[in-house]
C-alpha cells in the first residue's frame, strides 16, 4: 500500500505518523513482553500491516528521492529524529523477542530431555537375543521435573 500524498511535505507528514505509530506499537509490545503479558492480536496485526506499508514506502523513496526532497528541512529533520527513535525502540523490541525465544527453546529442550529420561534407554534384549522394541507409542507423563 503506497501513500497517496499531494506533495513532498504531505508525504513526509504521513511518513512521520507511520513512524510514530510503529514506534508506539513496538514499545507497547516490548512493555507487554517484559511484563509477561500476552500480546494483543489486533495490535500485532496493525503493527504488521503498518510495518509492511512503511517498508514499501521507504523502498519507493529510495528509488525516487524526489518524492520527499521538496519537503521543508525542518520536517525532514523531524522525520530523521523520529526514525532514529524508531530504530532504538525496535532494538529494544528485538532484545525482548529474543529473550522470549531463548526461554521458549529452553522449555522445549527441557521437556524433550525429560521425555528421554522417563522413557529410559529402551535397549533391552528379548528372549531371542534381539533388541526388544516397544510395540507402539508409549505415553509420556510430564511432571514438575520438566
Amino acid at each position: 500500500m503506497a501513500l497517496i500524498a499531494d506533495d513532498a511535505a504531505h508525504r513526509v507528514e504521513q511518513l512521520l505518523l507511520m513512524t510514530e505509530r510503529l514506534a508506539a506499537l513496538a514499545a507497547k509490545d516490548t512493555r507487554r513482553i517484559e511484563a509477561r503479558e500476552p500480546l494483543i492480536e489486533a495490535e500485532t496485526d496493525e503493527k504488521n500491516r503498518l510495518a509492511n506499508a512503511y517498508r514499501l514506502e521507504l523502498a519507493r523513496i529510495k528509488q525516487d528521492h524526489a518524492l520527499i526532497q521538496a519537503a521543508p528541512p525542518a520536517l525532514l529533520d523531524r522525520l530523521r529524529q523520529t526514525t532514529v527513535a524508531l530504530h532504538k525502540t525496535l532494538d529494544a523490541h528485538e532484545l525482548a523477542l529474543n529473550a522470549v525465544k531463548v526461554v521458549s527453546e529452553g522449555l522445549v529442550h527441557a521437556m524433550a530431555e525429560e521425555v528421554v529420561r522417563q522413557r529410559g534407554s529402551g535397549a533391552n534384549y528379548s528372549a531371542k537375543g534381539a533388541l526388544a522394541t516397544q510395540g507402539g507409542p508409549s505415553p509420556t507423563v510430564l511432571d514438575r521435573n520438566a
